[in-house]
């Protein structure tokens, strides 16, 4: 079976996208929406996004713990965050090596923005049946590309839900 190299869903989130942008854009907040990141700490402790800049993940999975180092790739205000994930580690991310990509774009739509995120498998020189083998064990029994389909929406969701005023 071939893999699925990318994978992304879209929400419309009452909210304009410079206001999205700036949440999503700082790396120390995703953990508030994620299932599985639980925050990161900028290299260079700025909290504005900009290309180049490094970060490290917290991850959570089940017991499994692990830290990702990656780096911005694209830093738009108000329209487009990306960044690369280039080094993974349990306490240190001291593993190098392609990893994956994730971005969001942000566009102003009647109703406020449809933010879209995408999960990109950067792991493109692994044999397909080692990564399937790595996969299903990583994520009991899925696909990374099924297991990030869930994860963008609930993280989608949860970015919805704290972006979007509260009727008084």
């Amino acid at each position: 079976m071939a893999r699925t190299f990318t994978v992304s869903d879209s929400i419309v989130i009452d909210a304009d996208p410079s206001t999205i942008y700036a949440q999503v854009s700082n790396p120390a907040l995703m953990g508030r929406w994620s299932p599985e990141n639980r925050g990161a700490a900028v290299r260079d402790g700025r909290e504005q996004a900009y290309v180049g800049m490094v970060f490290d993940g917290y991850n959570k999975r089940g017991a499994l713990r692990w830290t990702t180092r990656c780096t911005v790739t694209a830093a738009d205000p108000g329209e487009r965050f990306a960044f690369r994930v280039h080094a993974i580690g349990k306490r240190r991310p001291v593993m190098p090596g392609r990893i994956a990509t994730w971005e969001y774009r942000f566009e102003a739509v009647d109703g406020g923005t449809r933010v879209t995120e995408t999960w990109t498998d950067d792991r493109r020189s692994w044999p397909d049946f080692l990564a399937h083998a790595f996969d299903k064990a990583a994520t009991r029994g899925h696909t990374f590309a099924d297991f990030q389909r869930r994860n963008i929406r609930t993280t989608l969701r949860n970015l919805k839900t704290a972006m979007e005023p509260t009727a008084a």
